[in-house]
């Protein structure tokens, strides 16, 4: 492999960016197969690298669990795997020789992809693979306090994609981010995958190039009095503690309808969460928001670490602080996403109540991402119906932890497996579902000429025989009930007595009848409009 320049300036970025495109315009060229292989061996690499890479993931940026990471990189890598390795992105992928249609998919170019602090190496890991079954190439912009992870992961990627066929340099990154090369890279790239804050997704959007960018989370959490509260709480608790709460899908507020307030209470209690008391709560208030804008401290850190930054102690053991509010207004700091095990806990006099405090807090800050409730949806699906209805957001997940249930494949089937999660017009977003490789792929569709099929209706009996006029013209009274009729035939039938017998049956039962006689040996459309009026006269 050639020895690889590190990419620190603006001239060294502008080379990058040539050698990938020279790389991708080979690998444009590429069969399934050899795709597929490449596919499948960079995935097993980046898997068997899960727990290096998540170990060093956590000791660069301090935040999250390493075990939990390593999940992450472990589902980024055999899932999309799993997901994908049967998917067609190469050539043709459908053929419908009927109709005379043929699909080809052929590649973006080249995919500018900015990776996010909290989730350095698994969303690094995403995008490369999806890229390479795309057979585009990609520069990664990783965040600054996470770029030694972030360039690790993506190594990793590159060095068995490599290794197995692909081009060389066909996966690059930039080694010092900074604001002037993560622009360039953006207005350089054929598409974006921008996965960060809205900060950075807006930017993505302004790059004057396309882009696939994910808006903010501020998933609420509807427990109903019909839910298995037990296994409300339990998941609430499993998906706020993963990571530290840093998967933007996780829950941010908890709305619970007084029926079973007190037993929900209980039960987050008894699993370990520390509900705050009046002046805690304030403490935490002024510690989740710094200026307006979310306290980076608190990000991915442990609840005895944020009790700590609010000036005060909680047992070593506690899983989420978990605080008692009642406003869903932007005034309250608890109303706002806070990717930590912070949680807000509303009450709720009745299901309408609970419905209104979550759009709010959807409308507040995630508008597009995430809902969530827990009810019998067997028996309320009424209830369901009406929050699906409700809801502007792109998933709606029904006793489902949010963290693992949002990111799709995990507690769900139909749901794609991503780590970036489209929030369609709702959230500024240009897709509204878990991004994968059709969102990578230009699709030239060849249609071959065809033409409307004609047709026409033919009556429900038609007689036939000698002698079954009779029969025939008595049934049109007596089975049908009909009581007009309109004979249709040429001038030499109609002028030679043809028609005679049939009209004077008619007559015979009552039934007013019309001829048309004019219809031509070769009948024209001029014709049929003529007799077409005659009928409707």
């Amino acid at each position: 492999m050639e020895a690889r320049n590190v990419i620190d300036s603006v001239e060294r970025l502008e080379e990058a960016i040539a050698r990938v495109r020279k790389a991708q315009k080979v690998f444009a060229t590429y069969t399934q197969e050899q795709v597929d292989k490449i596919f499948f061996e960079a995935a097993v690499a980046a898997n068997k690298m899960r727990i290096p890479l998540a170990k060093l993931a956590v000791e660069e940026t301090g935040m999250g669990i390493v075990e939990d990471k390593i999940i992450k990189n472990h589902y980024a890598s055999e899932y999309i795997y799993n997901a994908y390795k049967n998917t067609r992105t190469c050539g043709v992928i459908e053929e419908d020789k009927e109709y005379g249609t043929i699909r080809i998919a052929e590649p973006l170019g080249l995919i500018a992809a900015v990776i996010p602090t909290t989730n350095p190496t698994s969303t690094a890991i995403f995008k490369t693979l999806i890229s390479l079954k795309t057979r585009n190439g990609i520069i990664i912009s990783p965040h600054p306090r996470a770029k030694k992870s972030t360039i690790a992961a993506a190594k990793v990627v590159l060095d068995a994609a490599v290794k197995a066929g692909a081009p060389e340099g066909i996966i690059d990154w930039i080694d010092v981010p900074s604001l002037e090369m993560t622009n360039l890279i953006m207005k350089e790239a054929d598409v974006i995958l921008a996965t960060g804050g809205p900060g950075m997704v807006k930017a993505a959007y302004s790059s004057g190039k396309p882009a696939i960018g994910v808006g903010a989370g501020n998933t609420p959490a509807i427990i109903d009095d019909t839910a298995d509260v037990t296994l409300a709480v339990n998941s609430i608790i499993h998906s706020k503690t993963f990571d530290n709460g840093m998967i933007c899908a996780s829950e941010q507020s908890v709305i619970v309808l007084d029926k079973v307030y007190e037993q929900a209470k209980k039960e987050f209690k008894d699993r370990g969460c520390y509900f705050l008391d009046d002046e805690q709560t304030e403490r935490v208030r002024k510690t989740i928001l710094i200026n307006g804008a979310l306290n980076a401290k608190i990000v991915g850190q442990k609840p005895v670490t944020i009790a700590k930054l609010a000036g005060f102690d909680v047992p070593a053991s506690t899983k989420i602080l978990i605080g008692e509010v009642e406003s869903v207004e932007l005034s309250e700091e608890f109303a706002h996403e806070k990717l930590s095990p912070v949680l807000a806990m509303y009450r709720a006099k009745d299901i309408n109540e609970a419905f209104d405090k979550a759009e709010r807090l959807v409308a507040d800050g995630g508008y597009g991402h995430t809902s969530s409730i827990y009810l019998d949806a067997v028996t309320q699906r009424a209830k369901l119906d009406e929050f699906a209805s409700r809801m502007k957001t792109c998933r709606i997940l029904v006793n489902t932890p949010s963290s693992q249930g949002g990111i799709g494949d995990l507690y769900n089937f139909k749901l794609r497996p991503s780590l970036t999660l489209g929030c369609g017009s709702w959230g500024g977003n240009s897709v509204s579902e878990n991004v994968g490789v059709k969102h990578l792929i230009n699709i030239k569709t060849v249609a071959q000429r065809r033409e409307n099929m004609l047709w026409f209706r033919a009556p429900q009996k038609v007689y036939m025989k000698k002698g079954c006029l009779p029969v025939a013209l008595d049934e049109l009274k007596h089975v049908m009930g009909k009581k007009k009729a309109f004979i249709v035939t040429d001038s030499f039938l109609y002028n030679n007595g043809y028609t005679k017998p049939i009209t004077d049956k008619l007559d015979e039962m009552g039934i007013q009848h019309t001829t048309f006689f004019d219809v031509a040996p070769d009948p024209t459309l001029a014709c049929a409009k003529e007799g077409a009026a005659q009928m409707a006269a």
